[in-house]
């Protein structure tokens, strides 16, 4: 037992590393930074929604480029392994394959995390620039010098390092770019576009940082699912099962809870013809940034008696089909957090805190099914 943790972190180590030094790592951060960087110009064409579509483009591409990494990462690091034998060799030594397993998630979790801070540090300082809607509009120099200047420099250490010390190149621009990109986005938060001095406290956007803390979370799930279907599919459907996981997740609410509701409002129309509905007034309180909170009162319509009391044929049965899927089909749409940020609503600690539960119970449960298959798995 004493030997577990320090298995489990070794083999989480050898994966991380393994994952940041495939080269598509290092493609599709390349490709999504600049994808963000271009949706601040493109941004511009939206008659007066320009920064709402840079936080909805921005986020979006940093999610697409986490979700497209957990896909070909953790498919590649264990479906490799077994494909070789040398998943074997590991599991035959005193490394439980629960072992083996969890530390394959927490490897490629790691790289996520280390492409998707970078990411997220792109878009944090693109979104700090702010589009420009006309040209009397201030270019932010800061953004310019030390973004573009991390990168540069990030770059320049990484060829320097791969040409005289043979370090692998992908891993190490990573390694630099990030936290130099984090120094200059730390620094630039302190000036304004001229470079005069400001507050940080001004600058800095607490809540961006929370829809990236969200979406990360939504990356974590998506890999853990990836990493369950690698123990059994291979290469080519692990990546199909993976996708239509995403898709699925993200058209849940579509798919599944549009249809439940709909069947729910004939039973609310079928009570309030039978006379067995009260009107309750429902007040919602708004609390958006740099405002005074704001109550939302609407009446609702409320049956007396269960709705599915006015059930017909069939309609009970299909209801219940759909709210078992609804439930069981993880909802990325929940760790979805960009429209509260384009229509200025703060996001309340306590929807942050259930969502990231909510993330870290799928988490477990995507990894509890790949253990249960990669225990029936033959690996000889």
């Amino acid at each position: 037992m004493p030997q577990m943790p320090t298995a489990l972190l070794a083999i989480a180590r050898n994966t991380f590393f393994e994952s940041i030094r495939q080269p598509i790592t290092l493609v599709v951060v390349a490709g999504a930074a600049l994808l963000i960087v271009m949706s601040n110009p493109l941004a511009a064409f939206t008659m007066g929604e320009d920064q709402r579509m840079l936080i909805d483009i921005g986020l979006a591409t940093v999610f697409t480029g986490g979700a497209v990494l957990a896909a070909f990462i953790a498919t590649g690091v264990l479906g490799r392994e077994i494909a070789q034998k040398t998943a074997l060799t590991v599991v035959s030594k005193p490394v439980g394959r629960t072992v083996f397993l969890v530390g394959k998630f927490l490897g490629v979790a790691g790289a996520l995390m280390l492409a998707t801070l970078c990411l997220s540090l792109v878009f944090a300082m693109t979104e700090l620039h702010a589009v420009i809607q006309t040209v009397r509009d201030p270019v932010h120099v800061p953004v310019i010098v030390f973004g573009f200047g991390s990168l540069v420099l990030g770059l320049a250490i990484a060829v320097w390092c791969n040409y005289f010390y043979g370090t692998v190149f992908t891993s190490t621009a990573l390694f630099v770019i990030t936290p130099m990109l984090l120094v200059g986005y730390l620094v630039t938060l302190n000036f304004e576009p001229d470079f005069s001095p400001r507050p940080m406290a001004e600058s800095f956007k607490g809540q961006i940082w929370i829809a990236v803390l969200a979406i990360a979370m939504a990356e974590c799930m998506l890999a853990a699912f990836a990493v369950a279907f690698s123990t059994r599919l291979g290469q080519v459907m692990t990546l199909l099962a993976t996708l239509a996981i995403l898709v699925t997740g993200l058209l849940s609410d579509w798919l599944f809870a549009r249809p439940m509701h709909d069947i729910e409002a004939n039973w609310l129309e079928r009570a309030t013809t039978a006379g067995q509905v009260d009107q309750i007034e429902q007040i919602t309180v708004l609390h958006r940034v740099g405002e005074t909170p704001e109550e939302v009162i609407r009446m609702v319509d409320v049956a007396t008696v269960p709705l599915s009391s006015f059930a017909q044929g069939g309609e009970y049965i299909g209801w219940l089909a759909l709210k078992a899927t609804y439930g069981l089909v993880p909802n990325f749409q929940v760790l979805w957090l960009s429209d509260a940020l384009t229509q200025g609503v703060m996001i309340p600690s306590s929807y942050l805190l259930s969502s990231l539960g909510y993330g870290v119970l799928y988490t477990c449960m995507a990894l509890a099914l790949g253990i249960m298959l990669f225990q029936r798995r033959e690996l000889g």
